[in-house]
């Protein structure tokens, strides 16, 4: 006889424990807050009757959700290096092996200072060997997650020296990371603990004496803001660091970084809307913060360091002149608005998004009509007149994704450069600063005798509210489209729609096992996003958020009323914010869909927006109004929040996901979320599956991933049909 617990036959019931509140002359009750208490074995039991009873309603896609994990795998180069980067005397790589779900970060010497074409493992390179000559293992991932369910790596930094590695930990999920220091002569770990900290660290630049011996980092306040830059003395305790900066104002971020050049270190405070940049001389432990332009409501800017005839500058990237943002060039000492240079005026059209400095180039990433661009500026030796030539790094295709790769040096003579699509695995190209030639790198490794060509990629425009067309990519197999009208697709509509954040198309490895299924994968590029720029992400916030959801059911009707699918044969998918958007739209147009897929989701958005004292709800009211002081921003959130609006729909099915440990969006927002669906649509079919060990990211190490993945795909393939269908040949 099996010891096994049975499988439930019916779903668990939260109980509902009543609290009411009265704000603006509304009057709101929650019969769920309750779950808000983490630690409360009660909550956790919960937690796991939810868990229990969605392997129970999924256990008929158990087979497909492991032939799903095998096609990954079996899709995948397990043992793998990625483009060597070069660093001063060294090409740094990550190396990834089969069987294991880290890997490890490398680096080998320079034997050549000329030549920047990098190194590249012999064909016949085994796994258990070094992949190139003089190969040195920094960090062996695998032994540093051992014996921890969950792992990340938040950031690592060699020394100007080369001599140290700084590096930081999270074990738990929840982004509060520790920092060692690593002896990489001796492969001793120095004393120097650091905990709290968010992410990595900036070091200073190495004094005369060729020593590295301070580096800057972040922490965070009780709700998860980041607010104070500390310098760390090596040899010294944490509690002796030193103070640089702190930023009270609830509503900004600080972070901190060094330049390129390496000549000066830069700390940001930004809100949502507005900027201010400190900058300290890099190579003086001791130096204190400077201005540079103090903080003007509205106005958004970041600083590269430049030289340009031997002088030192500050590139501007700013919006002071259109929503936009424009290039302005400033002497390297405190300077206003009113003191920055054009080199690239405002153009409505076109959206500056990033600057990169080099000795003598400049590499800006733009957007315009819903396409990423790279663009490179050489420099001259005239202030006066600093661009010399502006060209593109031209890449064919409409749906081509194309961005800056890392590229750390100061003086090259190449530029990394990315590109990628629905259909085409990411690329990573050298670009020659002199002469223009793209050389290619590598192309990322499909296995199993993948070819792009098996599948076509559309740009579609949904006409949504106030006029706009929002623009789709779509991916799809040849041959599964039939007659137009005749033969509908299932489609897998993905969206997001904040923070300015473009969705831009990305090729995927696990997605091929619902294309070769049959079905199509389409982003809808929605309001919110900054797909078509700055405007695009003002008309999708704030007073304007309802064009977000807005934007998503017309894209979803185009794809109904242009022949390409059914109502019933549309899932829908989002995650964080995106999550929000899914659970607004299971309100307005649950007729719209299939099914929907809600990942870490933002459902609870006015109790939260409504308590300050939560991780970044503060720096947040610049996204989505404040509720607690304005009466029409709490019946606007109200208005929309998926959450507040549950009622009885007829929602199509809903998968819900989320981690136990996500200081973002915390877990009790989808638990309350799906609670209430089971209490006012008795008759939804809603499963909650929640990681106990994991953050906002979802669960670590590769093959885990993959697993967690499969379960979503083997969901939505069933929804849409296409759980039993073989693959297309």
């Amino acid at each position: 006889m099996s010891d096994a617990p049975s499988a439930p036959s019916v779903p668990p019931r939260a109980d509902q424990r009543p609290v009411t509140t009265t704000l603006h002359g509304h009057t709101r009750t929650d019969e769920y807050e309750w779950l808000r208490a983490k630690d409360d074995p009660e909550v956790i039991a919960y937690l796991e009757a939810e868990n229990a009873w969605t392997q129970a309603r999924t256990a008929h896609l158990a087979d497909l959700r492991g032939r799903i994990f095998d096609e990954i795998k079996a899709r995948t180069l397990e043992t793998d290096l990625s483009v060597p980067t070069r660093v001063r005397g060294y090409w740094y790589y990550g190396r990834s092996f089969e069987g294991r779900q880290y890997g490890a970060t490398c680096r080998v010497p320079v034997t050549d200072p000329d030549d920047w074409t990098p190194p590249q493992p012999a064909a016949d390179a085994r796994p258990d060997q070094p992949a190139l000559p003089g190969e040195e293992t920094l960090l062996d991932l695998d032994e540093l997650a051992e014996g921890h369910e969950f792992f990340s790596l938040g950031g690592s930094s060699v020394s100007p020296d080369d001599r140290l590695l700084a590096y930081a930990t999270d074990v738990v999920g929840d982004e509060r990371y520790t920092v060692r220091v690593l002896d990489l002569a001796t492969r001793e770990l120095h004393e120097d603990v650091l905990t709290d900290v968010m992410g990595g660290v900036t070091w200073g630049a190495a004094p005369e004496s060729g020593a590295a011996d301070h580096f800057y980092y972040t922490t965070v306040d009780e709700a998860w803001r980041p607010d104070k830059v500390w310098r760390h003395r090596l040899g010294t305790a944490q509690a002796d660091d030193e103070l640089v900066f702190h930023e009270p104002d609830g509503r900004y971020f600080v972070g901190v970084g060094r330049t390129r050049s390496r000549r000066y270190v830069v700390v940001a405070a930004s809100s949502k809307t507005t900027s201010e940049f400190h900058v300290l001389d890099a190579t003086d432990p001791h130096a204190q913060p400077q201005l540079f332009a103090a903080r003007t409501d509205g106005v958004e800017y970041s600083l590269e360091h430049a030289v340009i005839g031997g002088e030192d500058h500050f590139l501007v990237l700013h919006n002071a002149n259109g929503p936009e943002f424009e290039l302005g060039l400033a002497p390297a000492v405190p300077t206003p608005a009113s003191g920055w240079a054009p080199l690239l005026p405002h153009d409505p059209a076109v959206r500056l998004e990033d600057v990169d400095a080099f000795a003598d180039h400049l590499v800006v990433q733009q957007r315009s009509n819903g396409s990423s661009q790279v663009r490179v500026l050489t420099l001259s030796d005239d202030p006066a007149a600093p661009i010399a030539a502006d060209r593109f790094v031209e890449f064919p295709g409409e749906l081509a994704t194309v961005g800056a790769g890392n590229n750390p040096a100061w003086e090259q003579p190449t530029i990394r450069v990315g590109m990628g699509s629905l259909a085409r695995p990411s690329a990573v190209y050298d670009h020659d600063l002199r002469t223009g030639e793209l050389v290619l790198r590598k192309q990322a490794p499909v296995l199993g005798g993948y070819d792009p060509d098996d599948y076509e990629e559309h740009r579609l425009w949904a006409p949504s509210t106030g006029g706009v067309e929002v623009p789709i990519s779509l991916v799809v197999r040849k041959g599964v489209r039939g007659e137009v009208g005749t033969d509908p697709v299932p489609v897998h509509l993905y969206g997001y729609g904040a923070y300015e954040a473009s969705m831009d198309p990305y090729f995927s490895v696990a997605r091929l096992s619902t294309l070769d299924r049959g079905a199509a994968f389409a982003i809808a590029h929605i309001r919110g996003g900054g797909e078509m720029g700055r405007r695009w992400y003002d008309d999708g916030k704030l007073e304007h958020k309802q064009h977000t959801f807005d934007d998503f059911i017309a894209a979803a009707r185009h794809l109904v009323e242009t022949g390409w699918t059914t109502p019933e044969r549309i899932v829908g998918e989002g995650a964080s914010a995106g999550g929000l958007l899914i659970g607004a739209v299971a309100n307005q147009a649950p007729e719209a869909f299939g099914g929907f897929v809600a990942g870490v989701p933002f459902v609870d958005t006015l109790t939260t927006m409504l308590d300050a004292t939560l991780p970044l709800t503060v720096p947040e009211y610049d996204e989505w109004g404040n509720p607690s002081d304005d009466p029409v921003a709490y019946e606007r959130i109200a208005g929309y929040a998926p959450y507040e609006n549950v009622a009885d729909l007829p929602y199509p099915p809903i998968l819900a996901e989320t981690s136990l440990n996500d200081t973002r969006v915390l877990y009790v927002e989808p638990a309350k979320w799906v609670a209430r669906l089971r209490d006012r649509a008795p008759h939804a079919d809603v499963l909650l599956r929640t990681e106990m060990a994991a953050g906002h990211g979802g669960v670590s190490g590769r093959y885990r991933a993959w697993e967690d993945r499969a379960f979503s795909l083997a969901w939505i393939l069933d929804r849409l049909g296409l759980a039993d269908a073989e693959i297309l040949s």
